[in-house]
């Protein structure tokens, strides 16, 4: 069962991505959003650990948050609006957000 998980707290200052890619599975998405689109800026040390789920296509962010913090995010990021995430959501059989 796939699960998306949502993501949006920076990971410099806090340790829920860390512990959310320890439980990704193969056919898991993630979804960052909020202050965690930080952790796209490519040569970062958060970026290194999404490098596989990025290659893998299961790696989004949304477009809003990515735009509104100047990232410079890697195209191997899916990079979605509102109803793109809403969609995201209906794809996946389960959501698991990190508060």
């Amino acid at each position: 069962m796939a699960t998306l998980h949502v993501v949006s707290h920076s990971s410099f200052t806090d340790g829920r991505l860390t512990s959310c890619l320890r439980v990704l599975g193969a056919t898991d998405g993630l979804l960052l959003c909020g202050d965690a689109v930080h952790a796209l800026q490519t040569g970062s040390t958060a970026w290194l650990p999404l490098l596989e789920v990025a290659q893998s296509g299961r790696l989004y962010a949304l477009d809003e948050d990515v735009s509104a913090r100047a990232i410079n995010a890697s195209e191997q990021v899916q990079r979605l609006d509102y109803a793109g995430f809403v969609q995201l959501s209906i794809d996946f059989d389960k959501v698991n957000t990190w508060l």
